[in-house]
């Protein structure tokens, strides 16, 4: 059976392949983001339909949803993958352009989405809710505390909430990607790259599939014993007890 799929931040980078990697398994995948263009853009390549919406501001998220959902059906499965970087060092750092603005799209979007979305499923009996977090998140950051204290907090955020809607046929569960190959990644120098490779015992760097995959099946009917997990997908790069 088809599920309708939502992924925030869906036009680029992981979002972008977590939304193919979701549709080539049979769900109806829509996005979200706030740029227009790359809505449009990813919907000539891809055939995925995007809306326009700010995570970050429940109004938006709340009419978005109000709009997939009397024109595409109800969301079964919400992909929490937008999230922004405002690196700093801490005694440095903006409390609004930097630390606030964080929080806001990488956490208080997590609230967003799910609150809107979540009553829904609950009524329904069935839902998936897959949590974008990151090894940052798990181990914290140089220069990141508003970056890392985000992404720790969609993990607490994942385990609490995930006993709440146990009993209602909910998982809840997080996703850590390490270091990954995305257009900002691959900007970088090359002897960046090698030196960031060396650390992970795989000895490659992810691909933004392999979180695309761990998130299909997180969100498929197999994955339904498993809720309040936080899968590291890192090549090893951080193994967390």
């Amino acid at each position: 059976m088809a599920r309708v799929a939502l992924v925030t931040g869906g036009t680029r980078g992981l979002g972008a392949a977590i939304a193919r990697d979701l549709k080539a398994v049979g769900n109806t995948v829509v996005v979200c983001d706030v740029v227009e263009e790359q809505i449009a853009k990813f919907k000539a390549d891809t055939g995925i339909a995007g809306f326009k919406i700010d995570v970050g501001d429940f109004a938006s998220v709340e009419a978005g949803v109000k709009e997939i959902e009397s024109t595409v059906g109800p969301i079964d499965v919400v992909v929490n993958n937008a999230g922004i970087t405002r690196d700093g060092f801490l005694h440095k750092m903006d409390p609004v352009k930097q630390w606030q603005a964080v929080i806001n799209v990488n956490l208080g979007s997590v609230f967003n989405t799910c609150r809107c979305i979540v009553p829904g499923m609950r009524e329904r009996g069935w839902g998936r809710i897959i949590n974008i977090s990151s090894m940052n998140g798990q181990r914290g950051q140089f220069g990141q505390v508003n970056y890392s204290s985000a992404k720790a907090g969609m993990l607490g955020f994942t385990r609490a909430l995930a006993q709440e809607v146990a009993g209602k046929g909910v998982t809840v569960n997080a996703v850590c990607p390490g270091f990954i190959l995305t257009e900002m990644t691959g900007a970088m120098p090359k002897e960046v790259l090698e030196a960031e490779v060396k650390k992970i015992p795989l000895g490659r760097i992810g691909l933004p599939d392999d979180i695309g995959y761990m998130v299909a099946f997180l969100a498929s009917d197999q994955a339904s014993f498993i809720t309040g997990a936080t899968m590291s997908v890192n090549g090893g790069q951080y193994m967390a007890s």
